[in-house]
């Protein structure tokens, strides 16, 4: 059998992430979720990204090329997928292999790929529901998968439902509204609905707490992300990837023989409002944008052939854009050398994954200044909790107050003396009969990310009792 150009897209992509996965360190999303407890749902987000996490550290190897494995099936799956909506959207082979390489090193692909965080597993999943769902209008039988797939979605996210509410009024706006009538999208319907069920009933159960997660987004990222949104339609992919996913939407309106497709244009906007109104995170634009970006491969490709030099214009372009991608998104850049240039700022995924062990080192230092021991150390974040379980051999179980880490394990009722770490430091200290600020967290490699320069403090006496106490240090974010 020969081998389609998006085949060897998705091979060369596969190839390209496994080589780089080792270096620089872990993202702080990683450290996390390798260190929560087994559990069908946390207060932050369903289990599954975390129970490839822990699958990993347990079956393969406690390291952060072995994480990254999930991560990087996905993304390969996730090429061969867009080309798959290529393909069924009617491209040619021209238009598959644009698709598949085109994407395959579209910036933000690399970047969320690189690492093993939920928007990962998402870069697979939403375009396999569009490609299920395009399936469907041709042979109705795929509206169960699709149903399978949207439920077993949840896990993950609980974003699908934006997907799922932009299709169904994409259907009522634009059709085709013929196949509310048929049994199948309603057995579809009725699987989701099934397969979800478990993880409903968490919710429910846990008073909604992804509601509560959405809006500790939002109050903590709106004003940026409103600002970002519009620029990021054109950045996330890549700037000469812009015409294309352009073209994508504007055939998905215009296009006669798309015609039973329009749903997708009124999703995408669905997508983009949500995003904007929400204000949560931006990357929820990569959700269809990689879809559109299918779709435009079609008449790209088309007006390319026989025209050499358009052919080789759409290359120069797709090759320029991988090209700064790798650069941006990947360990590419000595890590001694990488602080010096403005790639942490332009990629901040990227700027997270440096310093881990050299912050837990300082952190050894300050907590045998405060007598070593048990003596409790608690973290502002999740990712300073996670290098501590990480990397701190030889230290006690870090505490942190954000997200499911207060619900995990709150300090003894006895601690008189704590090692406080990150930026939450300033806002607990009036809580302590003292609080000093001992050393600050340095990478040494002068990356200015979310942890340098933070404070390691030694607090003593406690004012309150830590049942009550430790309402303080809550939060989520």
């Amino acid at each position: 059998m020969r081998l389609r150009g998006d085949w060897y897209a998705a091979g060369a992509v596969a190839l390209v992430l496994s080589v780089f996965s080792g270096g620089y360190g872990y993202h702080r999303d990683e450290l996390y979720f390798r260190m929560l407890p087994a559990d069908i749902g946390y207060v932050d987000q369903p289990p599954l990204t975390p129970f490839l996490a822990r699958a990993t550290r347990d079956l393969v190897a406690d390291e952060q090329w072995a994480l990254r494995i999930p991560a990087t099936l996905c993304v390969a799956a996730s090429v061969l997928v867009i080309a798959a909506i290529t393909r069924e959207l009617g491209g040619s082979r021209r238009a598959q292999a644009l698709a598949a390489w085109g994407y395959g090193f579209a910036a933000a692909n690399l970047m969320m790929g690189h690492l093993l965080i939920t928007s990962t597993v998402d870069l697979l999943v939403w375009p396999a529901l569009v490609w299920l769902v395009l399936r469907a209008m041709r042979s109705p039988r795929w509206w169960l998968a699709a149903g399978v797939l949207g439920g077993l979605s949840t896990y993950n996210r609980w974003l699908v439902v934006v997907l799922a509410a932009g299709l169904a009024l994409g259907l009522a706006l634009v059709g085709p509204r013929r196949v509310w009538r048929r049994p199948e999208i309603w057995g579809g319907v009725g699987l989701a609905l099934l397969v979800a069920a478990p993880n409903l009933v968490f919710q429910a159960s846990h008073d909604w707490p992804q509601l509560a997660m959405g809006e500790a987004l939002a109050d903590s990222n709106a004003a940026e992300v409103r600002t970002q949104v519009w620029p990021m339609l054109a950045l996330l992919l890549g700037v000469p990837l812009l015409p294309i996913w352009v073209a994508g939407f504007v055939s998905l309106v215009r296009r006669p023989d798309w015609s039973d497709h329009r749903w997708l244009a009124v999703a995408f906007v669905v997508l983009v409002g949500f995003t904007w109104v929400s204000g949560a995170q931006v990357h929820y634009l990569m959700g269809l944008l990689p879809v559109m970006y299918a779709a435009g491969c079609v008449p790209v490709a088309d007006w390319t052939v026989w025209h050499r030099g358009r052919t080789a214009l759409v290359a120069a372009g797709v090759a320029l854009n991988g090209a700064v991608a790798l650069v941006l998104a990947l360990p590419v850049v000595p890590v001694e050398t990488v602080g010096d240039t403005p790639i942490p700022d332009i990629s901040p995924l990227l700027g997270d994954t440096v310093g881990w062990p050299e912050y837990v080192d300082q952190v050894a230092r300050v907590h045998e200044q405060a007598g070593g021991g048990d003596v409790p150390i608690i973290t502002s974040n999740y990712g300073e909790a996670g290098a501590i379980d990480r990397f701190g051999d030889g230290l006690p179980t870090p505490y942190s107050g954000q997200n499911e880490l207060w619900y995990v394990a709150r300090p003894p009722d006895d601690a008189d003396t704590v090692v406080m770490v990150g930026a939450q430091v300033e806002s607990v200290a009036i809580h302590f009969a003292t609080c000093d600020i001992v050393a600050r967290l340095d990478n040494g490699d002068g990356v200015d990310n979310e942890e340098q320069g933070e404070p390691i403090a030694i607090c003593t006496g406690p004012l309150t009792p830590w049942r009550d106490l430790w309402l303080e240090f809550r939060h989520l974010d």
